[in-house]
């Protein structure tokens, strides 16, 4: 299905973030640190977005000001309501209330999303209440039905958190997330925390649910071969902003901007006869106080040209549908004057 035909949930249009480092007993601002800075970006329904870059790129940062959790400093972030985009970086208190039925996030560590001196009963009982279910009985309905969803019998409300293994606990607070039947979850490092067996269980069961209730995904995650396996559409971020943006297969198979070859290099081979060849980057992580001027990348990498230096390169369309890169070396203009 083209782009056009495809239905938009979320535009996110210029998006900041900055965290302002302040100085003195009067807390003078004296500079920002740049989680997100400048971030466009459309999110179809039903699909799953995967988000990925090093630790430090801002992608956790961006989920969160999506969610609202964190306070944008400029830009826009629209949610699509019947086909009505509203901006929800303006939305009153009351409005953001009823956008958090919408919208619901599964955090990366399922040992702290769940408050250790409450039964899970309480902890899944609350949301409901807060949201307006107001019997017992619709509750308790809307508790079993989310827990068999997720694979977990309904007498284990009455048990603790640290009753529970791991992956347990990632189903619960997933489980959590469903019960006001959310049209996105916002997914930072869902199983980040687990094994590599139980993650395999829980992507294939968040697969399911997706399906089951039509959900959309903004998968957040620097494992790859998780990101592949879960995503129909990769944005690759670095330094706050995004420098790649594709479909998945196109991504692993034709990467274009040189830090996703880095990145797609790192990826381990399961074959020992079959040795890949590393694409190792130099130089340090510039810091998101104060970044370099032009490309943020170009002091890693390989390909660098005199331009990357000074100017900051736009997003071009390049390779097949949808297949979106910020560099330039894919800029005609600026390969015929280098």
């Amino acid at each position: 299905m083209s782009a056009e035909k495809k239905e938009v949930i979320f535009k996110i249009e210029n998006l900041k973030t900055w965290f302002p480092i302040t100085k003195g007993a009067f807390k003078k601002v004296v500079g920002h640190v740049k989680a997100v800075d400048d971030v466009s970006l459309d999110v179809y329904k039903g699909e799953t977005l995967g988000i990925v870059g090093e630790s430090g790129c801002g992608k956790s940062t961006l989920g969160k000001t999506v969610m609202m959790l964190e306070k944008p400093t400029d830009g826009k972030v629209l949610y699509n309501y019947d086909g009505e985009f509203k901006d929800v970086t303006k939305f009153n208190k009351h409005e953001t209330f009823e956008f958090r039925k919408k919208v619901q996030m599964v955090f990366q560590d399922p040992y702290s999303a769940l408050n250790p001196q409450k039964k899970i009963y309480t902890s899944f009982e609350e949301p409901l209440k807060v949201h307006g279910i107001k019997t017992q009985e619709e509750r308790e309905a809307a508790m079993q039905k989310v827990l068999k969803m997720v694979n977990i019998q309904p007498d284990y409300l009455m048990r603790y958190p640290h009753e529970f293994s791991g992956g347990q606990r990632q189903r619960l607070c997933i489980a959590r997330a469903l019960e006001v039947m959310p049209d996105v979850l916002i997914c930072d490092e869902p199983v980040s925390a687990l094994d590599v067996s139980i993650q395999a269980q829980v992507l294939n069961l968040m697969k399911d649910i997706q399906k089951e209730l039509n959900l959309t995904y903004l998968f957040i995650a620097h494992d790859l071969s998780v990101v592949q396996y879960m995503s129909d559409r990769i944005v690759v971020m670095y330094l706050g902003k995004i420098v790649e943006v594709a479909d998945s297969k196109a991504l692993y198979d034709e990467p274009l901007h040189p830090y996703t070859k880095a990145l797609l290099s790192a990826i381990p081979v399961p074959d020992i006869h079959n040795e890949k060849k590393r694409q190792v980057l130099e130089g340090e992580v510039p810091s998101p106080i104060r970044k370099p001027s032009g490309c943020a990348f170009h002091n890693r990498c390989p390909n660098c040209m005199e331009i990357c230096k000074t100017v900051d390169p736009a997003m071009l369309h390049r390779g097949k549908e949808g297949h979106m890169v910020a560099c330039h070396l894919y800029d005609d203009k600026v390969e015929r004057e280098s």
